[in-house]
C-alpha cells in the first residue's frame, strides 16, 4: 500500500526456479560434442562448424545414453557451442593451368581484332539437355493462387518425346543468338551443322564481306579440343563457305566463363522458368522469344536430323586438313583454311 517493494523487481528470490539441464547433467555438453564429432564437415578449427545430423536424431541418441533433453535444448546448446547447419559452398576451383590467364588474353586479342576488322566472332556451346514433356522446370511463374502447374512426379524420359540438345551460337558483336534444337546425339557434326545454319540464316547477311570466322569454345563436349570429328567438320564448313575458321578454346575448367553462357543461355533459362517444356514447338517458341533489355534477339530452329555417334577419323583424314596451329598453345588455338580437296 505504501509503494515500497523490498524484494525489488524480481518475482522469485535469486537462485529460485529449476536448474539448467547442463547443471543437473554436467556431462551433457561433452556427450553432445562427442556425439556429433564424426559429423563435422570442413575445418574443425573454424569458429563455426557444420553438423549433418538432425536435432531429433541427436535427442534420441542422447536419450539412449541416459540424458534427458528436448529438441529445443539441443538446438540451444548447439548454438552456444558454435554449431550450425549449412549448405555446401563452391569455392575450390581446383588446379589452374599455368597459362590460363595468358590464354584468356589471347582470346580477347583475337576477338577484338576480328570485331575491329568487321569479321564475325561467335561463341558456341551446348546448353544442358532437356526432357521433353510435362516435367518440372525450375523457377516460379505467376499463376492464380493455389493453382500451380501440375507436372509429373518422376523425371523419366518419355520414349515418344525424348530429350533435346540446344546448341547455341552467339554473335559477340551483334548481340544476337542462334539455337539449333537437336533431337539426336550431341556430336561434333551436329555442332558444326548448327554453326552452318547460323551462317546461312544470319551470319552471311550480316557479314557479306567476311573472309574469316573466329570461334570461341570450351575444351570439352562436342566442340572439344581433342575431338577429331570437330576439326574434320570445320574443314568441310570452311570449304563450303570459303571462310578461314579460327578457333580459340577456353582453358580447361573455365567453361562457365564462355560468353554464351551468361549472355544467351542465362536469358533463355530465365525466359522459360517455371514452364514445362511439353513439346518441341514450345521449346522453339520459348527460346525464340527470349530478349533482354540490352537488345538480345534469338532465332531458334528445330534440327530433326540424325547424327550417328562413334564416327572414327583416321590419321590420313587428319593429315589432309588445312590446319595451321598457333605458336601459343597450338592445341587450343588453330586456323582451318579452305582447301581444294575434300577431307
Amino acid at each position: 500500500q505504501s509503494g515500497a517493494n523490498p524484494a525489488g523487481t524480481r518475482v522469485r528470490r535469486k537462485g529460485g526456479g529449476r536448474k539448467r539441464a547442463v547443471v543437473l547433467q554436467p556431462e551433457l555438453p561433452t556427450a553432445l560434442e562427442a556425439l556429433i564429432e564424426d559429423a563435422i564437415r570442413g575445418d574443425p578449427e573454424t569458429p563455426l562448424r557444420w553438423v549433418s545430423r538432425s536435432q531429433r536424431r541427436i535427442v534420441r541418441a542422447l536419450a539412449e545414453r541416459g540424458f534427458e533433453v528436448s529438441q529445443k535444448l539441443v538446438g540451444l546448446l548447439l548454438r552456444e557451442q558454435g554449431y550450425s547447419c549449412q549448405a555446401n559452398r563452391k569455392t575450390r576451383e581446383g588446379t589452374n593451368h599455368p597459362d590460363r590467364d595468358a590464354q584468356f588474353a589471347h582470346i580477347n586479342t583475337v576477338v577484338q581484332a576480328a570485331m575491329a576488322a568487321g569479321q564475325p566472332a561467335i561463341s558456341v556451346d551446348t546448353k544442358k539437355k532437356e526432357l521433353v514433356g510435362d516435367f518440372k522446370n525450375p523457377g516460379r511463374e505467376l499463376r492464380p493462387k493455389g493453382q500451380p502447374e501440375p507436372v509429373r512426379v518422376h523425371d523419366f524420359e518419355l520414349p515418344d518425346l525424348g530429350k533435346v540438345a540446344p546448341y547455341g551460337v552467339y554473335d559477340l558483336a551483334a548481340n544476337q543468338g542462334w539455337v539449333s534444337v537437336g533431337v539426336d546425339a550431341d556430336t561434333a557434326a551436329f555442332a558444326v551443322e548448327s554453326i552452318r545454319r547460323w551462317w546461312q540464316q544470319l551470319g552471311q547477311a550480316r557479314y557479306p564481306e567476311a573472309k574469316r570466322l573466329v570461334i570461341t569454345a570450351d575444351c570439352g563436349g562436342s566442340n572439344g579440343v581433342r575431338v577429331r570429328l570437330w576439326k574434320r567438320e570445320l574443314q568441310r564448313f570452311a570449304n563450303e563457305t570459303g571462310l578461314a575458321v579460327t578457333v580459340a578454346h577456353l582453358p580447361p575448367g573455365t567453361s562457365k566463363w564462355n560468353r554464351i553462357e551468361h549472355r544467351l543461355f542465362a536469358a533463355i533459362s530465365q525466359n522459360w522458368r517455371g514452364k514445362p517444356l511439353v513439346s518441341h514447338q514450345v521449346i522453339v517458341q520459348l527460346i525464340g522469344t527470349t530478349t533482354t533489355q540490352t537488345g538480345l534477339t534469338v532465332r531458334c530452329e528445330l534440327d530433326a536430323s540424325r547424327y550417328p555417334k562413334g564416327i572414327k577419323i583416321t590419321d590420313a583424314e587428319m593429315a589432309a586438313l588445312a590446319i595451321e596451329r598457333d605458336p601459343f598453345h597450338g592445341e587450343w588455338n588453330y586456323t582451318i583454311s579452305p582447301n581444294q580437296q575434300p577431307p
